[in-house]
Order: structure tokens, then C-alpha cells, then sequence
């Protein structure tokens, strides 16, 4: 509540007061002023809350807090040697400017929460919704808004586990699941009851975005040689009876094996297979050679090459 009250009184009264500072001045009022005080309050409240776009918290429209609003405004143009008396009189006769004062003083700060770098992230079909805070420094009290739709369709969907979120990452795995279709993501955010405008994500088609994780390594090792069982990553998606589906199902994925020798260069890595074989027999070794292997996903048809896996180490006895 402080928050609100602030905001509509440095930025609306004061804003008000700096623009008819002149007429201010230059109004008196007669005998009668504080029957006139109070008829000009209440006709400046009966104003705003014609103005709901502009006035969202409900919680403003009881009378101790529009006391409360008042009594802020006052003692701050009391500092201006202004009577709250005039002003309110004034704001009564200029009932026109009203609104465009109050949105002026939202629009600052629906421009400063707004969210800025909505994109997507994807990892093996993962999906998820990224975004940063507006311009204004993130407030404790500051929530985001998530939405989805298929490229074409004009109806936008709600995520319900990312509405009125303080996170700023949503989870649209379940929501982006057919993976050749395109999809956007837009995001709003909430301050003190002050709604910023949508922020849209990139055209986002998760079969060709994604990042294709590295395969999994076991290794068996004997004398002179090295047994690697391979695993593709998994996707989140899963078959009839329960078990994850892995990207091979979803593309034609090869395996690029790397090993180091650690006894020569431990950053050197030389390239001894690609195919798409789970298991692999390195041989050719040095027994009392610490080795060291590594691997690769690559996707021929998107060209594109996984991070390293994780090192698995051995000593050949």
C-alpha cells in the first residue's frame, strides 16, 4: 500500500501541481472553503474511480484509506505552499486532465517493470521460458504473468503454475510438446497494482532449437584395452509404459568418442570413433597408462555437435 500511495502522489499530484502551477496560485477559494474542501475531494474520488484502468487496487476505494491518500497528498504540497483545498477544487474543474496525469504516472512505471529478454531455453526438449526485469530495479513485491500459443492461432493460453510467479523462468515442457510445431511465449509484469504490457518471445520450433545433451559413459576396461557402453540423452517425454523417450527417437544421432592419453597431454583429445554403436571397444592401449574418455552427440542433419560429456577415467593394469 505505501507503494501506491507514493506513486499517485509524486507522480500524479505533484505532476498536477507542476503543469497548472500558475492556475493553482491564482485560485481562491471563498468563504465557505471547507464545505467547498470537501465537496472538491469527494468530486476529485467520484473522478478516479470512473478511471479503474487507472486506479486497480480495490483496497483504495475504502474511506480510511482514501483518508490516508489524501492526508499524503496534503502534507507533500503543503512542503509548496499549496492548499489541498485548491488543488482539489481545481482538479475538480480540470476533470479532462485527470486521466491524462494518472497515465502518465502509470505509464513510467509500467514502462520500468516491463520484462525484457523473453526467450527460450531448450535441453533434450526441456523447455523452458526465460525473461529479465525491467529497466527499474526488481522489487521484492514485483510478479510476472506467463502465456503461450501455437504460431497461427490467434487465442493466447495461460500457464497456470506461472501466474502471479516472483521466478522469472516458467516451465513449458508439457505445453511445447509437439516439436515441430512453432510456438511463442510472452510474459507481463505486476507492481504495486500497475500491469505492464506484454513482453514476446522469438518464433521458438523446439526440433530445431534444442540443445542435443552428450551421451552418458560407463566404462569397462581389461589390459589393453577399453569396453565404452553408450547412452543418448532422454527426452522428458515418455512411452505408454512409463520409460523416458531418448533422442535418437528424434534424430539420427551419432556418437563421437574422444580419448586422452594423460601420460602425453591431458588436454589433447583424439578423436577414435564415430558411429552409432552403443558399445565401443578401444584398444591398442598402454597397460599403466592412465586414459581419459569423452563424448560427443552429433545431429548430421541440423549439423550440430553436443557439449563433452563428463571425463571417465581409467588406469589399464
Amino acid at each position: 500500500m505505501p507503494t501506491v500511495l507514493c506513486q499517485f502522489t509524486e507522480t500524479s499530484v505533484l505532476l498536477f501541481a507542476k503543469v497548472w502551477i500558475k492556475k493553482i496560485l491564482q485560485c481562491t477559494l471563498p468563504a465557505g472553503e471547507t464545505k467547498l474542501k470537501k465537496k472538491a475531494n469527494q468530486a476529485v474520488w467520484e473522478t478516479l474511480k470512473e478511471e479503474p484502468e487507472y486506479l486497480t487496487i480495490t483496497s483504495l476505494y475504502d474511506v480510511p484509506t482514501r483518508e490516508m491518500l489524501f492526508s499524503h497528498g496534503a502534507a507533500f504540497l503543503r512542503m509548496r505552499g499549496i492548499m489541498l483545498s485548491s488543488l482539489c477544487l481545481l482538479m475538480h474543474l480540470l476533470q479532462e486532465n485527470i486521466a491524462i496525469i494518472l497515465v502518465l504516472g502509470n505509464q513510467d512505471l509500467q514502462d520500468s517493470i516491463k520484462p525484457q529478454k523473453v526467450e527460450f531455453h531448450s535441453l533434450n526438449f526441456n523447455n523452458t521460458l526465460h525473461w529479465q526485469p525491467g529497466r527499474a530495479r526488481e522489487a521484492r513485491d514485483t510478479v510476472y504473468f506467463v502465456q503461450y500459443k501455437v504460431y497461427g492461432q490467434s487465442a493466447w493460453q495461460n500457464k497456470a503454475d506461472c501466474w502471479g510467479i516472483q521466478n522469472r523462468v516458467c516451465d513449458l515442457t508439457n505445453e511445447t510438446s509437439d516439436i515441430q510445431e512453432p510456438y511463442y511465449g510472452r510474459v507481463k509484469a505486476a507492481l504495486a497494482g500497475v500491469y505492464s504490457s506484454w513482453s514476446l518471445s522469438c518464433r521458438f520450433t523446439p526440433w530445431r532449437e534444442t540443445v542435443i545433451g552428450p551421451p552418458t559413459i560407463a566404462v569397462v576396461h581389461s589390459s589393453k584395452s577399453i569396453i565404452l557402453k553408450l547412452q543418448a540423452p532422454c527426452s522428458p517425454y515418455k512411452r505408454k509404459r512409463g520409460s523416458k523417450i531418448p533422442m535418437t527417437n528424434y534424430y539420427d544421432l551419432l556418437y563421437q568418442v574422444f580419448i586422452i592419453n594423460n601420460l602425453l597431454d591431458k588436454q589433447h583429445k583424439v578423436l577414435v570413433y564415430e558411429g552409432k554403436h552403443k558399445v565401443i571397444k578401444i584398444e591398442d592401449l598402454r597397460p599403466g597408462v592412465s586414459y581419459c574418455i569423452m563424448a560427443k552427440t552429433y545431429a548430421p542433419t541440423l549439423d550440430r555437435s553436443s557439449a563433452f560429456s563428463s571425463k571417465q577415467c581409467t588406469m589399464l593394469q
